[in-house]
């Protein structure tokens, strides 16, 4: 007789239990991935410190810890248990939690976990094969482990935000926390690593990850460029504008397009581009000026080249050059608002860019999907952000085996 085959896994992540003790954005990004592919997060919250995007931009309506659009998109998936780690008996329940658990996830500074007398040493008593992310500024280790950051001083740092802005300017930075989402990602992608890892030696680790270090990776090139060339980077020695830094291309720039502050993005790399470029603008006359012959005369004269094509771009929409020009084979964009993102992009639609999901008190919300489609086991959005407790009973109860009343001494008490 033949063995019946397992259950095919609908999640790739299914069976995996995650303690996240994490907050702001870069942790809770980091298990939202986990999260939308199956694994059991559990966001361990305390009233007396509780997560500060809950009050991030809420809804308007009440003062409810649970309105705030940006932590449902970021902690969409989970499940919230109340947990008073201060106390004695707090403590307990999370020892007993991290036994039946596979992964910890904070982002706290270096030594917090340390003083709770849970460092990963301690951990691995508890369960050898834990898997601990601390997702920290500098890292655990170091001159400057216990100093304390946030995304923008951690883009700082890396020398991301000296290389934004324009020639001349001084710094510009982001006006968001670009570093606090790449953290994230490599912190799942970290513990994806030490998953398979585990799986072969049995062993759990310390994935101790520094958003600094991640943000320096990101440099890139220019990195490089210094340690091969001795080239500092300089912002006053890039072209102006958005026109290629690194390759000697032209047209390369942001065009001004109908209606206020619009704009759509040329860039031509070879000769075929260039003369399907001046096709679609019907051959103007300027088109046989010797000026614009080759890729070398056009990059001498962009600006007066620049001017030329805008005086095409200004009488269309953002749109209607991306659609024009990109069935024309002339690579090109739209510099799109959030509401053509979310509203009217066919592509994104296409691909599901903005997903929806019933919330207790938003109602129906919108958040941003996971970019990426797997045929076998694609991540789900089975529920959003939890209401803040949502889940304590039952994971008390079911999980940790706590009858009711051991539930209601919980509350009274204030451990729960």
């Amino acid at each position: 007789m033949s063995k019946a085959k397992p259950a095919a896994r609908t999640s790739a992540l299914e069976g995996v239990r995650v303690i996240d003790f994490s907050w702001i954005v870069a942790g809770p990004q980091c298990t939202r991935i986990l999260a939308d592919f199956g694994a059991d997060v559990i966001k361990i919250e305390n009233d007396a410190n509780m997560d500060y995007i809950r009050a991030s931009n809420p809804v308007p309506g009440s003062d409810s810890p649970n309105r705030s659009p940006l932590f449902n998109t970021l902690n969409r998936n989970k499940r919230s248990l109340t947990l008073n780690v201060m106390h004695p008996q707090g403590m307990e329940l999370l020892k007993t939690l991290i036994k039946k658990s596979d992964v910890i996830v904070e982002n706290f500074s270096s030594r917090v976990l340390e003083k709770w007398g849970l460092g990963y040493e301690e951990q691995k008593k508890l369960n050898p094969k834990i898997i601990y992310c601390s997702m920290s500024g500098f890292g655990h280790s170091g001159r400057d482990r216990d100093f304390v950051t946030w995304g923008p001083t951690a883009q700082a740092l890396s020398g991301l935000t000296y290389m934004s802005g324009l020639p001349g300017e001084e710094s510009a930075g982001w006006g968001f926390s670009y570093m606090d989402h790449t953290g994230g990602f490599y912190g799942a992608l970290a513990i994806m690593m030490a998953l398979i890892n585990r799986n072969k030696t049995g062993k759990g680790q310390h994935l101790d990850l520094s958003q600094v270090e991640a943000g320096i990776g990101l440099t890139g090139t220019s990195v490089l460029d210094y340690t091969v060339n001795k080239r500092p980077f300089r912002r006053e020695g890039m072209p102006p504008g958005n026109r290629a830094p690194d390759q000697k291309i032209a047209p390369h720039n942001t065009y001004p397009c109908k209606g206020e502050d619009r704009w759509c993005v040329i860039a031509v790399t070879n000769d075929d581009e260039w003369e399907s470029l001046l096709d679609v603008l019907g051959n103007p006359a300027w088109s046989s000026d010797p000026r614009f012959s080759t890729m070398e005369s056009r990059l001498i004269n962009q600006d007066d080249l620049d001017e030329f094509i805008s005086q095409w771009t200004i009488n269309l929409t953002p749109l209607e050059v991306f659609d024009i020009l990109q069935k024309a084979g002339v690579p090109a964009g739209a510099v799109q608002t959030p509401m053509e993102r979310s509203e009217i992009d066919p592509q994104l639609k296409h691909r599901g860019f903005i997903a929806e999901v019933e919330h207790a008190e938003l109602g129906n919300t919108k958040v941003e999907s996971i970019p990426m489609k797997m045929s076998e086991t694609p991540w789900q959005l089975n529920r959003a952000s939890p209401l803040f407790g949502e889940h304590s009973a039952e994971i008390y109860m079911d999980l940790l085996g706590l009858d009711p009343e051991e539930l209601g001494t919980l509350y009274e008490e204030g451990i729960a």
